[in-house]
């Protein structure tokens, strides 16, 4: 993840969760918390339980993220303009505004604290990792529609949308080794029609969570117990089709390290003194335990997230 896409994302991050950007570049973002972000990033969960139960107005607090640290501090020891002559005077507005667009910078009328704690972002920072955790927190579920086409269209008529149920799906097929896969389903809710690859089909469109102008939604046929039980269904009959000698050779691999320790348990406790039998048991069962959890074949199926979405058209 390069630096153009940590900015891109904390972009949309800061957008999405409502804070009052104070300050921007291509390089930073000094930024003034919403509520619902300071309670994400800043783990002040004694202010925020005296402010829930006082009904205080809450105090957010500043910060500093600065996506791209070489560009960030190029733009920091940037020389400024001479203010000794005239000339210089007048042009100097004109060089601020030519190197403030050079660095995509923009400033706003908001105030800032005078000391601004900063964080540089970058992966596998801490910071961009709570960025990362409270995304998926609150982004496993999604409500959103199709942007219509602005180019063209009777601004009278009333475009149909279907509601979608999509679904993105781990499975993991796990022994000693382990394999995992994504699978992406999409239900449409009117008719019951069920694709794979649905996320591919989203990739295409713009997709934004307001309701847009001059169209109406289809009526459901289908509920959403019945959608989410149409793509258990398809991935039972996916996963029904694959090879599954690996299982196999997993579990003749279990077997014999389940005779491997019983060769070594079985004549150890039989020798033991009478007082020590019990714990060497334990030792026993809890070693099988271990060597099932590690060998047995199995195949678990879980939602990494989900949403809605209202696409153009009746599918």
């Amino acid at each position: 993840m390069n630096e153009k896409q940590i900015h891109k994302f904390v972009g949309r991050f800061l957008e999405a969760t409502g804070c009052s950007i104070l300050e921007k570049s291509n390089a930073h973002y000094m930024v003034k918390l919403s509520p619902e972000a300071d309670r994400e990033l800043t783990n002040r969960p004694y202010y925020w339980s005296f402010v829930d139960r006082v009904g205080a107005e809450p105090e957010t607090m500043t910060f500093l993220f600065v996506t791209d640290k070489t560009r960030y501090e190029t733009m920091l020891e940037a020389p400024a303009p001479s203010p000794d002559s005239s000339a210089g005077e007048s042009l100097a507005p004109a060089a601020d505004a030519a190197l403030a667009r050079s660095f995509g910078f923009v400033h706003t009328t908001l105030a800032a604290p005078a000391r601004v704690p900063r964080d540089d972002l970058y992966f596998g920072s801490r910071r961009l990792d709570q960025l990362f955790g409270a995304t998926r927190n609150k982004g496993s579920f999604v409500f959103l529609f199709q942007e219509p086409d602005k180019r063209g269209g009777n601004p009278y008529s009333s475009t149909p949308y279907t509601a979608w149920l999509g679904i993105n799906m781990r499975v993991e097929l796990t022994c000693d080794r382990k394999r995992e896969e994504i699978h992406s389903f999409g239900v449409s809710l009117v008719t019951g029609h069920i694709i794979e690859n649905f996320h591919d089909r989203l990739q295409h469109k713009k997709l934004t969570p307001r309701l847009p102008a001059n169209i109406h939604l289809a009526r459901n046929g289908i509920s959403y117990n019945r959608a989410l039980t149409l793509i258990e269904q398809a991935l039972e009959r996916k996963l029904k089709g694959y090879d599954y000698t690996w299982a196999e050779g997993a579990a003749a691999r279990l077997q014999e390290e389940l005779s491997r320790i019983q060769a070594y348990y079985e004549p150890l406790l039989e020798h033991a003194l009478p007082e020590n039998k019990s714990a060497i048991q334990e030792q026993y069962m809890q070693r099988q335990a271990e060597i099932k959890w590690q060998y047995e074949p199995r195949v678990t199926a879980s939602a990494i997230n989900c949403g809605i979405f209202h696409l153009e058209g009746i599918d």
